[in-house]
């Protein structure tokens, strides 16, 4: 979850590893650090906090001089965040400093192995044994030591080397973590996302399993895990600089939750031709789907909970049992797997180390597999049988808003393609929501632009200690991401039930002030979900009631209200998120909390 870069060219490297430690941040942000090779002697500077942090104590950089370098910004694993476990790690001579994203698994018997040969331990890292392992196999050949300590490391990677002997090189090496080289004119680089890298250029290399890249200001070469010279193709980054950068809005997560109607748009215009779906990545036949008999979906966090959303959707167009697990639990409890099953990943990064251990899994089982992922190039994409894109553009702010509703209505596009080759809708019935779906980037405005009081809610509830969304349905499936957003970002304790459970417990918790989300969108279930407003109401809770414009009985029974667009139901989850996402951002906002980088989390979980 850690963020590295590195740089080697002809100007001061210092300045730009910082520039790209910056827009890392969001992988992790307790600690920083940089090293930079000038003229054969490697300086260090790393502190505990956030990047700026180390901007003040290098002068922006301008108090390190040397051309090459390595950065990071770390996501505490092995440690206590503080200046000792901060990377870069370097040996006891000085020679060598890496940076190390991911967790290596056998850490404990190699730093007793080199223990025992003299080798001095500084920080509780896991890290530390790596650059011990260079000291110790290295007889001049930078290259083939890399390639034996990498050899002898279990887990997962992404590292970035520099070595005093070779002033002008830095290398990079990937297992299991995400890595991508950035070419240049006269410099090259290296980082775990592209957001480090398009500030210097547009053109980067995709790095895979088991792969060691050399750079020089002039030359990248790459090469296999036996040291075989492999050739990559260059590819082009899609989007501009701007796009990673605010824009004028006070933090990333508002500027992500106002870009959401464009986004919605750019994963669905392109896939809708003649008012059908098209799928065109799609590489599954209709014999093939006719003899599907269960469809698995399995993500983490926010990424399950659009999985949620689209079991809705898909179950009631295809006719077919679905289910919905966490990532985490999927690749450890011997899920019935079977080449009649298929199973839709879904992860924003690509990279997230479950939803990839359960892909794989997967496929080992011999199950088709469809992953929904928003990074070209990332490992679930590259691994999946089909891939589709949801071309949200890059997203900052570590609480995803345009990633889940993104992924949503590509879930909710697949359920309708789905049922129309499956010949389980009518031609009327995929007009009239395919239509539906082309409404959602107009929805999700209505939806902000009907609710200018956020503001207010916000200021009004924010000190309640304890918060809990209910509804039924598809409302329970935005329940979960309401209630998330709202605990991650501004701390408080937020719960998401089914509303039909309240009884069964969790209403001993509803006490007088006791702030409740209700989410009444679903028309059918509306009368139901009073009753649940009233059983709140009547031992003393506040209730903000979510509902369809123009349902006006909500007003007899909650306290405020938020007035979403009225939308086809199994599509409702993307417009009423939005209200919720917002009143989330404010919430935290009069907390004074860190909205962008909330504590303790990190945008991409890429260990376990």
């Amino acid at each position: 979850m850690c963020g590295i870069v590195g740089f080697t060219g002809r100007d001061n490297a210092a300045p730009i590893l910082l520039d790209g430690l910056k827009k890392l941040e969001y992988r992790g942000y307790d600690s920083a650090g940089v090293a930079i090779n000038g003229d054969g002697v490697i300086t260090m500077v790393k502190v505990s906090g956030k990047i700026n942090n180390l901007c003040e104590k290098t002068e922006n950089g301008a108090a390190i001089s040397g051309s090459a370098g390595i950065g990071h910004t770390r996501w505490a694993t092995h440690g206590a965040p503080n200046d000792i476990n901060a990377h870069p790690h370097m040996s006891m001579d000085g020679k060598f400093a890496i940076v190390h994203n991911g967790i290596i698994e056998n850490y404990a018997e190699l730093r007793l192995e080199l223990q025992e040969s003299g080798y001095e331990f500084l920080s509780e890292t896991d890290t530390e044994v790596i650059v011990h392992l260079l000291d110790h196999y290295y007889d001049g050949d930078l290259k083939e030591t890399i390639m034996k300590t990498v050899s002898r490391l279990e887990g997962s990677y992404a590292l970035g080397v520099i070595c005093a002997d070779f002033p002008d090189a830095v290398f990079a090496a990937r297992q299991n973590s995400p890595l991508i080289l950035g070419v240049g004119v006269g410099e090259n680089y290296f980082a775990s996302d592209v957001t480090a890298l398009v500030s210097r250029t547009k053109n980067v290399i995709y790095l895979d399993d088991g792969e060691l890249a050399e750079l020089s200001p002039s030359n990248i070469s790459i090469f296999d895990c036996i040291g075989r010279p492999v050739q990559k193709q260059i590819s082009r980054v899609a989007w501009d600089i701007e796009a990673a950068e605010k824009g004028g809005y006070e933090h990333f997560m508002l500027k992500e939750i106002m870009e959401q109607p464009r986004a919605v748009k750019a994963a669905i215009e392109p896939r809708v031709r003649s008012g059908k779906i098209a799928f065109d990545e799609l590489d599954l036949t209709d014999e093939y789907l006719t003899n599907v008999d269960r469809i698995y979906i399995t993500a983490c966090g926010s990424a399950f909970h659009a999985g949620q959303v689209g079991k809705y959707a898909l179950e009631a167009l295809l006719g077919v049992p679905i289910e919905v697990d966490f990532a985490s639990e999927f690749r450890y409890r011997d899920p019935i797997i079977n080449e009649r099953s298929l199973v839709i990943v879904i992860s924003q990064s690509g990279e997230t180390a479950d939803t990839i251990a359960a892909l794989n899994e997967a496929k080992r089982r011999g199950a088709k597999t469809i992953a929904i992922v928003n990074v070209v190039g990332s490992t679930i994409a590259k691994t999946a049988d089909n891939v589709l894109y949801t071309w949200a553009g890059p997203e900052i702010a570590v609480a995803t808003t345009k990633g889940y509703t993104t992924q949503v209505a590509v879930l909710y596009m697949l359920s309708v393609c789905l049922a129309s080759r499956l010949r389980r809708i009518s031609a009327e019935t995929e007009a009239r929501l395919t239509e539906e779906i082309l409404m959602l980037p107009s929805q999700i405005q209505r939806a902000i632009d009907l609710n200018p009081h956020i503001p207010y809610l916000a200021k009004r509830y924010h000190e309640n200690s304890s918060v809990f969304f209910i509804g039924r349905n598809m409302d329970y499936a935005a329940c979960l991401e309401g209630s998330l957003k709202l605990k991650e970002i501004s701390y408080i304790h937020s719960e998401a039930y089914a509303a039909g459970e309240l009884k069964h417990g969790t209403i001993a918790l509803i006490e007088p002030g006791r702030l409740v989300v209700c989410l009444a969108c679903c028309e059918r279930l509306f009368d139901k979900m009073m009753s649940n407003v009233k059983e709140v109401k009547a031992r003393g809770a506040k209730v903000i009631g979510v509902t369809a414009e123009g349902r006006k009985r909500i007003f007899s029974e909650a306290d405020d209200v938020i007035f979403v667009p009225t939308a086809e139901e199994l599509f409702c989850a993307v417009s009423e998120i939005i209200p919720l996402q917002l009143f989330a951002y404010h919430v935290a906002k009069e907390n004074g909390c860190d909205i962008d980088k909330p504590k303790n989390l990190a945008k991409s979980v890429t260990v376990e």
